[in-house]
């Protein structure tokens, strides 16, 4: 677990229930990823501030004081209310207050998971002191999933026109370094300038590797190893894995790597591979400001996309030139070649068109 996951983690600890605690501490023995048990929380936070705010649970003003019995008794149509709330949910200020963004069904269905994560350990995994369960009504149970069914083949097609594949992929590095400089105005090219070697590293890496938005923040300096071309994450399920990366990431890399220190201001504390400055000091740089920065070269570039699409960009690229699920769900850190690696093998697929076009 790296230095930041578990500050926030820790931090997060503090404001919950002793009932969050143990169900904290049962599933770090699993072991449950550290990244998955951060998520957990965030959303336990995020759902036990709206049943304060919303007057749910009435004359509660802390998630602390939020009690067993107001679990166990909580209505259906609570759950239902809050799960409108994440569809609906309003951010910004001024005009934009005003506008509805709520949140992907993907998003939502990850929600309702880590509640019924939740749920499940208070109904069937704790135990009081008479060694039953704190509480028997499970209301998660009776929460539908709404859960999107297309076939493989459609699902494929969706996807193509998001990833860089073939020469895509150097020719999207070659546009950030060269050609969206162009585009901006002057403040705009000193932030630029500021962090394009480390922005071109970042993207390089998840293209040559596939390795994943989570995976790429919370890696170390010491976890990168050029001579080897290869990286150390830690998997979905709290293994340490070393991933290999393509040749053509190495040169920037060592760009990165070569301004990194004087760049960002880094010290013998900053252990972290890639940073940005708050306040004038080197930090961690954070997923969302990784999110932010894909999205916005890729948009310029040919079509807005996530870290994720990246991730398959690599896992389709590499299936081209192996022909080989293992190697890809290895490179991808999955447990299984079956399904997700069959999406990539179609996206890939032109026999059937090829028949048709013989007809």
């Amino acid at each position: 677990m790296t230095k930041n996951v578990q500050n926030k983690i820790e931090s997060l600890l503090e404001a919950m229930p002793k009932y969050v605690q143990e169900f904290y501490h049962s599933k770090a023995s699993v072991p449950y990823s550290p990244n998955t048990l951060l998520a957990y929380l965030e959303e336990y936070q995020r759902f036990f501030s709206w049943l304060i705010d919303s007057d749910a649970i009435s004359g509660t003003k802390s998630i602390t004081q939020i009690s067993l019995d107001s679990l166990a008794k909580l209505p259906k149509a609570d759950v239902e209310s809050y799960i409108m709330f994440l569809r609906t949910k309003e951010k910004g200020n001024g005009q934009e207050k005003h506008k509805k963004y709520g949140i992907s069904q993907v998003s939502i269905n990850r929600a309702i998971s880590a509640l019924s994560s939740l749920f499940n350990y208070l109904t069937v995994e704790s135990e009081d002191e008479n060694g039953e369960p704190y509480f028997d009504r499970n209301v998660m149970k009776r929460i539908k999933v709404k859960v999107k069914t297309r076939s493989l083949s459609a699902r494929a097609e969706a996807m193509k026109p998001k990833l860089f594949l073939g020469d895509e992929t150097q020719a999207f590095l070659d546009f950030i370094q060269e050609d969206y400089p162009k585009t901006l105005k002057a403040r705009a090219l000193t932030s630029y300038n500021q962090n394009v070697e480390r922005d071109l590293a970042m993207i390089a890496l998840f293209l040559s590797t596939g390795i994943r938005l989570s995976e790429l923040v919370n890696t170390n300096l010491k976890d990168l190893n050029l001579n080897t071309m290869t990286i150390e994450v830690m998997r979905k399920g709290g293994f340490v894995d070393s991933v290999n990366i393509a040749p053509f990431a190495k040169p920037y890399l060592e760009n990165y790597l070569a301004i990194r220190e004087q760049r960002y201001k880094a010290e013998k504390h900053n252990i972290e591979l890639f940073l940005t400055n708050y306040r004038q000091e080197a930090k961690r740089i954070g997923a969302s400001s990784v999110e932010a920065l894909v999205s916005k070269y890729s948009a310029a570039f040919k079509i807005r996309v996530t870290p994720h699409k990246l991730r398959h960009t690599l896992a389709t690229r590499l299936y081209a030139e192996t022909k080989s699920p293992n190697l890809v769900a290895n490179q991808l850190g999955h447990t299984s070649n079956s399904t997700v690696t069959s999406q990539y093998i179609s996206v890939l697929s032109d026999e059937a068109k090829d028949g048709l076009a013989e007809l």
